[in-house]
């Protein structure tokens, strides 16, 4: 399969569904719902809410349930970006090539439109068709997102932002970060497509793992990170290491993993 034309297909579906599930412009507050769209439907990779479907995918699950988690995923996913910009965090004035929500509204506005995308994220998973799985997902992604995952993960890079930092205490910020957000899309896939407990755990497992590449590769782009401890050779190499740890999860699922296989791969050789 070609995987570059197949992520921009899966791009173009996850920014219709976004499109679809976001606040209109034209309902009040009409500039809040602006600048959210504004952050959330900007040019990106969109790689979480792509793994939830090509897992849900890969399990045979419906398209339609899965792209509810998928979605609130990259809600989440934006907020993050749109605070993680603010001038008390990173201070950037750009994002992917265009203004950050403060710069192109303002530091307040900013501020809620995180606010509102995480909110809308949650109000977006109690839409699930199915009870019992729309608790177990807003459980799961809400676990890998607050202080025990990504906030967690952010408070502690800002603390020992500028400082001395050693590998262990590196992999636990990327951990909580970046990986428990990407390993839980993985697994949102999976809960949507009604797996087993063991296949629950083999596409968790192949989520993290895939995080720890994710983040090595970033690194290695950014010329940080994981580049404090070793070259840029053996930071590839470790990647590769972990992509084909990642890609032995998927062997029990023969030829149906044949995409997520391809996104593995991708994730560690992409060059931006």
């Amino acid at each position: 399969m070609n995987i570059s034309k197949y992520l921009k297909e899966q791009v173009k579906v996850v920014d219709e569904a976004l499109d679809r599930f976001l606040p209109k412009t034209k309902e009040v507050p009409s500039l809040l719902h602006q600048a959210m769209r504004y952050s959330a439907l900007s040019s990106g990779k969109r790689i979480r809410p792509i793994l939830t479907l090509a897992v849900s995918d890969m399990l045979g699950g419906s398209r339609g349930n899965a792209l509810i988690p998928a979605s609130a995923i990259e809600m989440i996913h934006s907020y993050s970006l749109v605070h993680d910009d603010l001038p008390c965090m990173d201070n950037d004035d750009l994002r992917r090539g265009r203004p950050t929500c403060h710069k192109k509204f303002d530091e307040a506005t900013a501020v809620l439109v995180g606010d509102g995308l995480l909110t809308e994220a949650f109000r977006l998973l109690g839409t699930y068709p199915d009870a019992k799985r729309a608790k177990r997902l807003t459980g799961v992604i809400a676990e890998s997102i607050g202080s025990r995952g990504m906030i967690g993960g952010q408070f502690l890079d800002k603390i020992f932002e500028n400082k001395t930092i050693d590998k262990i205490t590196l992999d636990l910020i990327h951990v909580n970060k970046t990986g428990k957000l990407l390993a839980n899309a993985c697994l949102a896939g999976a809960i949507s497509a009604r797996a087993t407990k063991a296949e629950e755990k083999r596409i968790f497992r192949f989520g993290e793992t895939i995080g720890f590449v994710f983040q090595i590769i970033d690194d290695i782009l950014d010329k940080d990170g994981y580049l404090q401890f070793m070259s840029v050779s053996e930071a590839r190499e470790e990647a590769s290491y972990l992509t084909s740890k990642a890609k032995a999860e998927l062997k029990p699922f023969g030829k149906k993993a044949e995409t997520l296989i391809k996104i593995a791969e991708f994730l560690g050789k992409r060059k931006k």
